[in-house]
């Protein structure tokens, strides 16, 4: 009821934890660091975007700092740095073998990042656990962040995205089985924005091409999220290969997210698509570099997999570093100048170098096409 006050009361070292439930706090905190400016004085936490609040009375531009917590990548689960993205953008990859993922690349997506979630066994328990988390995330902040009159409609709306992550925004064809207006949408995939369990990957596209599609691609935050949200088990994961391929794009997005932020990069993610069905899932921009990554649940390469990224190296030239297809298997080979496939378990392990680095990973003329 008086927040200046509040805020003079505050010790020198305080968490305000969930603080978008009390926007009017902002002004009274921007005061009180601009009476004393010592940094870390104030830790503010929550589980939605404070600065997208309709109610929010001041902004702390200039006065703080953002951090986004992610859910835990694999790389923090196997102890291991995040050397991945800077390995890209240095081509910094050996030609040799890794042992395959499978079947724990499948049990690693089906439990996401969540460590109370990660503690649980898989199945009924790990998946009431995510649900009823969501539950408690909706819940507590919908009303905060807006007027949604149909809880029900809103959690049907983000089954419907789950159903469809890694795949282009498509505002009428998520309103239609919900009998939701595209604003009523469109304004609900911002709050779902908001409260981080959607994100949307924006395109790449040159202003000197019109024949690129300039439509962003979805993704779950989370794919252990996801799979509870369509009742998804590990037997249904590995029959079901097209709607895990789509999983494991989103997989791999979120574990170089979560890499990028963890290590500071300031790295910019995009998808490609031109009008003749040529992509590339994930492109990683930093500075003026561009990376293209394809992701593949299977466990073969061939040259026909490279073909969308033979096409984007041509379009970013000169600022093409390297194009690679992540795929589940053993081999890290080249398959064209700056073109690698790469084992999905190299996202998040840096193997030792015991393997030789042998010629019989690269592959013959014939199988380069």
């Amino acid at each position: 009821s008086d927040p200046d006050r509040f805020v003079r009361l505050l010790p020198d070292r305080a968490i305000l934890d969930e603080v978008q439930r009390v926007p009017e706090l902002f002004s009274s905190l921007k005061a009180e660091v601009d009476r004393n400016r010592v940094p870390g004085r104030f830790i503010l936490t929550g589980s939605a975007n404070v600065l997208l609040l309709p109610k929010l009375s001041d902004s702390l531009a200039g006065r703080m700092t953002i951090i986004r917590l992610h859910p835990l990548a694999q790389g923090e689960l196997a102890e291991q740095p995040p050397t991945f993205l800077d390995r890209l953008f240095a081509r910094d990859f050996k030609f040799r073998k890794v042992p395959r993922s499978e079947p724990l690349l499948v049990a690693r997506v089906e439990a996401g990042g969540y460590p109370p979630a990660l503690a649980l066994p898989s199945g009924r328990k790990r998946a009431l656990w995510h649900r009823d988390y969501l539950d408690a995330v909706v819940q507590r902040n919908l009303q905060d962040l807006a007027n949604v009159r149909s809880l029900e409609l809103f959690a049907q709306l983000l089954q419907e995205v789950a159903a469809q992550t890694a795949q282009l925004v498509n505002v009428s064809q998520l309103a239609a089985p919900l009998s939701l207006s595209r604003p009523t949408v469109q304004h609900h995939l911002s709050l779902l924005q908001q409260m981080f369990l959607l994100e949307t990957v924006p395109p790449w596209y040159s202003n000197r091409l019109r024949t690129l599609v300039k439509t962003p691609k979805m993704h779950v935050c989370d794919t252990g999220i996801a799979c509870a949200l369509l009742n998804l088990q590990l037997s249904e994961l590995e029959t079901d290969r097209t709607f895990f391929g789509h999983l494991l794009e989103t997989f791999v997005l979120q574990e170089l997210r979560r890499q990028s932020d963890g290590s500071g990069s300031l790295d910019g993610f995009f998808h490609y698509r031109d009008k003749a069905g040529a992509e590339v899932d994930i492109v990683v921009r930093r500075g003026h570099v561009l990376v293209g990554l394809e992701v593949k649940a299977g466990s073969r390469v061939s040259a026909e997999d490279f073909h969308s990224l033979e096409k984007f190296r041509k379009l970013a030239d000169p600022c093409f570093a390297m194009g690679a297809v992540v795929y589940d298997g053993e081999h890290v080979r080249e398959f064209g100048e700056n073109l690698l496939a790469i084992p999905i378990r190299e996202l998040w392990e840096v193997p030792e170098g015991k393997e030789p680095e042998l010629d019989l990973f690269r592959p013959s003329p014939e199988e380069r096409g």
